[in-house]
């Protein structure tokens, strides 16, 4: 009859557990001294050897002659435990055995000698599984054991179990088994059993047993059943993880963001009948994979899930930040969570979709910082731009002939002769842009002064004139930025979705909603915006917040500002 990998392979020694040295060199040392305790309480997640310790324990305290702690698995006490036919050693399961009743027949049976060993050994498995009243009914006979009892529990959840079980045991706390063990192990099964196992396939095999040998055994015997070579690929292909090469495509689409292609590929994969729950989770663990493949390179490829081959973790992380990593495993696991109180999975799923390749639309302050970082990188294209070297300068052009008081030299013909000049295109801020059209009515410019050619003589120093107002746009501008660094985060977004003008000595800022108007009523904000406009203006600004489109300018306000704007120039003395 076969007989289960895991099972035909499972330690009879405490030299044969793989990856728990720390745990088997105690026990074998309190075995060989004679200083066993009576109650142990092991602990860990599955597949790690806690009960496999535990039969051993059971085996070496009974055993006839012990080699250094290990049994010697030949004595009539090693062979007559292995095979089950003595009933002083026994084990439970708690997870069907859970009742006061059954715990109450087991304390009652404890009290009586073992009759072919030495010791009695009650194995008790997932004992937190126990009632409370069972729990109590466990207590006292743990409390004071006869000699020859002996309990050994085990767990995969401590934090269920009672403090009052807890501080009359002596804890083992079983960890996972690395991976390289596991492989290792793997190896050596698949060489006894004649298996063809790559080592490319005990990678794979040992990276998805989680650090559970049991599991990766399991998997081991799995693959061997469907014959051939056991390389990475029939690893993936007989697990039904070939999809896996899907999810990278898919991780492969929402880095380039190409949110089409990524769409398109969910839709083929919901037509094959791909759960929306499961391809957000496939996702998430990818992404987790790519994150610590970038934030640890060399000590987290133990901790990697191994569903992912190293050369695509390799080639979907090049030139990606961490950052953006960071971004796509909170969108995932805030979607993945969403999921099951869903009414259109699909939909939400596309959604997520969209945020993975664009996280603009996150519509929180993650998509304030995806436009920073494209500004700053905009920004930095521009300065490496300018820092390239300049053209060679061109030769300078010989000096024009001397012009007369008129300002024309002799050769230049007379003016009525001249064609009529073409005319000047408006004032463009940005390409087909018109900042201001000038009305026919308005009054014309004042004629630029003459220079005056008397002597120099010394004169007064002037008495510096009042900053002169900008047009509003970029001094409102130039206002919130300033705001800004002053405010915390929280304020900022709000700030820049208003305007402001300046009348006098009254700063109106107005906002789209009232939502934001009541976000920016407070002390801090009109203390900034106070304080930043007297320094822009030279004197102290009165402030009004209200809700409303700002008053448009008439194209007369808009000519009188740039008047006004202009004469600041004319008493600049050009030295």
């Amino acid at each position: 009859m076969y007989q289960a990998l895991y099972r035909k392979w499972r330690p009879k020694a405490f030299a044969d557990v793989i990856g728990q040295e720390h745990i088997t060199e105690t026990l074998r040392r309190q075995v060989a001294e004679g200083r066993t305790s009576h109650a142990y309480l092991f602990t860990g997640t599955r597949g790690t050897g806690k009960t496999t310790c535990a039969k051993i324990l059971a085996k070496a305290v009974n055993c006839e002659s012990p080699v250094d702690g290990d049994p010697c698995g030949k004595c009539p006490s090693c062979l007559g435990i292995d095979s089950g036919s003595f009933l002083d050693v026994l084990e439970l399961d708690a997870a069907s055995n859970n009742g006061v009743d059954q715990v109450r027949a087991l304390r009652d049976e404890a009290v009586y000698s073992p009759a072919n060993v030495k010791k009695r050994v009650y194995i008790v498995d997932e004992v937190h599984m126990l009632s409370t009243a069972a729990f109590n009914a466990l207590l006292k006979i743990l409390e004071e054991p006869p000699e020859h009892l002996m309990f050994i529990l085990a767990t995969t959840e401590l934090h269920k179990v009672p403090a009052t079980i807890l501080s009359r045991c002596q804890r083992f706390s079983f960890r996972r088994i690395r991976p390289e063990d596991v492989a290792r192990r793997l190896r050596f099964v698949a060489e006894q059993e004649r298996i063809d196992l790559r080592p490319d396939g005990a990678e794979v095999l040992s990276r998805l047993a989680d650090g559970a040998l049991r599991d990766g055994l399991s998997l081991l015997d799995q693959c061997a059943a469907a014959g051939g070579t056991i390389d990475a690929a029939a690893v993936l292909d007989v697990l039904g993880l070939a999809g896996n090469l899907q999810t990278a495509k898919l991780m492969e689409l929402i880095l380039a963001r190409d949110a089409q292609g990524a769409l398109l590929l969910l839709d083929e994969l919901y037509k094959g009948g791909k759960d929306m729950g499961a391809v957000l989770s496939e996702l998430s663990t990818l992404t987790r994979d790519l994150l610590l493949q970038k934030t640890a390179p060399k000590g987290g490829a133990a901790l990697l899930s191994g569903g992912f081959d190293a050369a695509a973790l390799d080639r979907l992380g090049k030139g990606v930040p961490a950052g953006r990593f960071l971004h796509l495993a909170s969108t995932l696991q805030k979607a993945s969570a969403e999921l099951y109180a869903s009414v259109n999975r699909r939909l939400d799923t596309e959604l997520c979709l969209l945020r993975l390749c664009d996280e603009s639309l996150s519509g929180d302050l993650t998509a304030l910082e995806a436009r920073i970082r494209r500004l700053e990188d905009n920004q930095s294209a521009r300065a490496e731009l300018a820092q390239r070297p300049a053209s060679p300068p061109l030769k300078q052009a010989p000096a024009p002939p001397p012009r007369t008081e008129a300002g024309m030299t002799e050769s230049d013909p007379p003016p009525w002769d001249d064609p009529p000049l073409p005319e000047e295109p408006p004032l463009m801020d940005e390409p087909g842009q018109r900042v201001y059209d000038i009305p026919e009515d308005a009054p014309p410019p004042p004629a630029p002064k003459k220079a005056d050619r008397s002597p120099a003589v010394p004169a007064a120093e002037p008495a510096p004139a009042a900053p002169a107002k900008p047009p509003d746009g970029g001094w409102w501008r130039t206002l919130a930025e300033n705001c800004k660094g002053r405010l915390s985060p929280m304020y900022r977004p709000f700030l820049g979705m208003c305007s402001g003008f300046l009348e006098g000595d009254l700063l109106t800022v107005c906002a789209p909603d009232d939502l934001t108007l009541g976000r920016l009523d407070n002390d801090r904000v009109r203390e900034a915006l106070e304080q930043e406009a007297e320094a822009l203006t030279g004197h102290p600004v009165r402030l009004a917040l209200r809700a409303g489109e700002p008053p448009k300018s008439s194209p007369e306000e808009n000519l009188k500002n740039l008047l006004e704007f202009s004469r600041q120039f004319d008493n600049i003395e050009i030295k």
